[in-house]
Order: C-alpha cells, then structure tokens, then sequence
C-alpha cells in the first residue's frame, strides 16, 4: 500500500509545500509550517515565517503550535542547504500522551505519508516528542546529542570492558602494589586486618570481615568481633559486597569440629560494576595469600546475595552434604497377572511337517 492509513495531503497543502520550498522571492521566507488530520484529510494547520535564524526563530514558532491532547506534524526549515540545493528541514512528530489512543494510532500510521508527501529528499531528520519539551530548542539539542552518543552497553558488555580495561594495567610488579595474576587481582593486606586474620587462627576470635579499599587498591578490615550462627546474617551488609571468614563450631556424628567457612556475599546488582569485578577478581588471590602467609585453610568457599541464607541448616549441608547410603536397585516390572498362555512350538527350518 502506498498510504497506510489511506490518508492523504489536500491540494491546498501540496501547494503550499512547493511554495515552501521552491526558490525565487519565497526562498526561505516559511520557517515552520504545520500539519494536521482533519476529516480523515492531511490539511495546513499554521505557519510560521522567518525572522531571525533557525535556532532564534524555534521557541518562538513551535511552542505555540503545539496543542496539549493533539498530536501534529511541523516541517521546520534550517539554515544550511543540502546536495540538492534547497534549504534542510527537519520533521517534528508530535504526539501527546494526553491524547486519544486513535489519534495517537492515526498519526503514528500517516507519518510516512507525510514524509512522502512533503519530499523526503529535503528532511534531514526526524524527531518525535510526547511533551513540549521535547519540541524545544533545549529538547533538539538534548536528540542531537543522545544520536551522537554511544550505544548504552548490556551488564555483560559492561562487564566485558572492565576486563578488557584490567588486562592494560601497569605489569610492573611491587611488593606493596596490587599484582595481576591468571587467577585475579590481588590487592595487599592491610596489617590490621593480618593481625586479626591470625587471631581467628590462633582461636581468639571467629569471626573477620573484609572490604576491598577500591581508591587505595587494598584489602582493609571491616569488621571482627565473636559471632554466632545466629548473629551471622546481620554481619552482612544488604548493599555493600564482602569477605567474611567464620569459624563454624559443630558437632558432626559424634565429633566437635571448628571449620573455617568463607563466605563471599556480594548483594546482587545493588553494587557498581566495577565492585562487582573487583571482588570476584580479587577473592582468589586473597584465599591463596590467607592460606599460605597465615595458615588459613577455608574448608568450605560460599558465596551468597542475602544474609539470610546463612542458617545452621545450610552451612552443615554445604560443609557436610548429604550422601545416600541405600540406593534402590532397579525394580523390573512384574508381567501380567494370571497365568502364561501356552507356550507356542515353533517350527525350525529343519523340523519336518506333520
């Protein structure tokens, strides 16, 4: 179909158009010229002529076309020329929220009409708005500069780019300086968070939490204080990510055990992406540096997005799964009740014929 709506321009609008654009005396007299459906018809509405340039001329023309709960078109003229010799115009689409459903559909299905109509060799671009604002000056700007602007990347290319970032830092190598290993980054410890991490190994506390130091490219100390299974859950925060080390005391058939659990709580995507990479690039690192230089061996790694999950329950069967003694061999299914038919001979190639 030519037109989608069926709708088309009246011959008083057509001419108009020429006159708009056509060259002599009225050369760039028009600067805005307004379209809209009447009686199932595309009819010239209002226009504007030119009095200053076309940024001086926007406020002052196109505001006061513009209705509250009625769309319309507005062809709006620019200064510069294109290849084909005459003025650019852009094409202003205008549909109110406040407007009738059927309008906004009607005016949505004619738009290509009008563009054909007024001579797409001319528009040099399009912009649609739902409010007043959108039609401003200050509104175009704010079009021209989300058109320049890079396409806005999914979590997982944001993602993506942070690594590509991290594999150009500096490989020079410090002792005192973050290191960039095939398992991660690592970030050094801080000594008060040494000197407590040795104290749980010692027994004299069982629990230490540990934040990363993102500015100063450290692993700093966050919290340390006795804690219970109970109390567990509220030593994670609900918008900050963390490393926790807690000794589990329990008895596990028949035997006291102390188990040294870590726990990597990371609150969802409540945190920034660059925290997100760095604590999952740096966790590595740092149970292989608290291992090693401090002798903490974590028997179980967990990482969770709620405090709440941290239950009695679920650290025994995350440390001590559940195994199935008995495993049911495989029960064949019984034939059909009652008797067997009679079994049937059958007759071998070399069995004679009665």
């Amino acid at each position: 179909m030519s037109h989608q709506t069926g709708i088309v321009a009246t011959d008083e609008l057509r001419n108009f158009f020429a006159t708009c654009k056509e060259g002599g005396a009225n050369e760039g007299r028009y600067r805005a010229v307004k379209v809209s459906i009447e009686n199932e018809t595309l009819v010239l509405s209002d226009s504007g002529l030119a009095d200053g340039s076309f940024e001086e001329d926007w406020d002052t023309l196109i505001l006061p076309m513009l209705e509250e709960k009625q769309p319309c078109y507005i062809f709006y003229r620019m200064d510069s020329r294109g290849s084909h010799g005459g003025f650019e115009w852009l094409f202003l689409a205008y549909s109110p929220d406040f407007a009738h459903i059927r309008e906004k559909m009607l005016y949505a299905g004619t738009r290509a009409t009008m563009k054909k109509e007024f001579g797409q060799a001319q528009i040099k671009e399009e912009v649609f708005g739902t409010v007043a604002e959108d039609m401003s000056l200050a509104g175009y700007h704010k079009h021209l500069q989300a058109q320049s602007a890079p396409a806005p990347l999914t979590e997982a290319e944001e993602e993506l780019k942070y690594i590509k970032q991290q594999e150009g830092v500096n490989t020079h190598v410090h002792v005192d300086t973050r290191q960039q290993t095939v398992k991660g980054i690592q970030f050094p410890i801080s000594q008060p968070a040494i000197t407590k991490l040795q104290q749980l190994k010692e027994g004299q506390i069982n629990y230490v939490r540990l934040e990363l130091d993102i500015v100063n490219e450290t692993i700093e100390l966050s919290g340390a204080e006795d804690t219970t299974v109970q109390t567990l859950p509220q030593r994670v925060p609900t918008d900050q990510p963390r490393y926790h080390f807690f000794v589990f005391k329990h008895t596990h058939e028949g035997d006291y055990q102390e188990s040294v659990v870590f726990i990597y709580s990371m609150p969802g995507y409540k945190c920034s992406i660059k925290e997100r990479m760095l604590y999952s690039s740096c966790k590595a690192p740092l149970l292989e540096q608290t291992e090693h230089d401090i002798g903490i061996t974590a028997v179980k790694k967990i990482e969770i997005d709620d405090g709440a999950e941290l239950t009695e329950e679920f650290l025994m069967d995350e440390i001590h799964p559940k195994k199935n003694a008995y495993r049911e061999k495989f029960a064949r299914p019984q034939g059909p009740a009652g008797k067997r038919g009679p079994r049937r001979m059958i007759r071998g190639a070399n069995t004679p014929s009665s």
